[in-house]
């Protein structure tokens, strides 16, 4: 897994609430054995029209957001299935950070949703929900807007025609130093390799 960055990139909202797995990536996408080639497949029912053309309307579809590395939804993102090819899609498509609202009775995101980003070394944010509302009156207003992702220093800062707002957000310290020096399961485990043999050899 890739170390996480501190980036800059294009941000785009789908203002929509409780995206689940299969809006990601409708079920007739998960043939393939293979773990790459499922960004095209990210929001397909969305994205194009039945002959497989795009429509033009949907913001990945757009010439200033076709692009983007931040996406912004509604509460309650990734809900549904445990697909993971749900996060391969988004990750594969581009996207290194995904930002929701918490609410008092919805998480941003749904828990296995996470798991499987953190997994992948995609970042997810929570934010209040006017602060969400807040990034997408942003959106509205200029789309193509850019977005500064830190995770060090735990902010999002949206680069706007009217100057920068930084967006504080929390993040789990084991989580933060996973994605910061691009540890998977494996090379989390591989760090106790020592302890392992040592124990093997007095357990075999």
């Amino acid at each position: 897994m890739e170390k996480f960055n501190t980036f800059t990139g294009i941000v785009a909202g789908v203002d929509r609430a409780n995206i689940d797995t299969d809006a990601l990536i409708p079920k007739e996408h998960l043939k393939s054995i293979k773990r790459t080639g499922f960004g095209a497949a990210l929001f397909s029912d969305w994205r194009y029209n039945d002959d497989g053309s795009d429509k033009p309307d949907f913001v990945l579809n757009k010439p200033e957001t076709k692009v983007a590395e931040i996406l912004v939804t509604r509460s309650n993102c990734g809900c549904g299935s445990s697909r993971e090819h749900a996060v391969w899609a988004v990750v594969q498509y581009g996207f290194k950070a995904v930002i929701a609202p918490r609410q008092d009775d919805q998480p941003g995101f749904a828990d296995i949703f996470c798991n499987n980003c953190a997994k992948n070394g995609l970042l997810t944010i929570e934010l209040s929900e006017s602060q969400v509302d807040e990034i997408f009156q942003t959106l509205e207003k200029e789309p193509g807007v850019k977005g500064t992702v830190d995770l060090a220093a735990q902010k999002v800062t949206i680069l706007s025609s009217s100057g920068a707002t930084d967006y504080p957000f929390e993040v789990a310290a084991d989580l933060k130093t996973k994605l910061l020096e691009g540890l998977d399961d494996i090379a989390l485990t591989l760090q106790y390799e020592a302890d392992i043999t040592a124990y093997e050899a007095t357990h075999g």
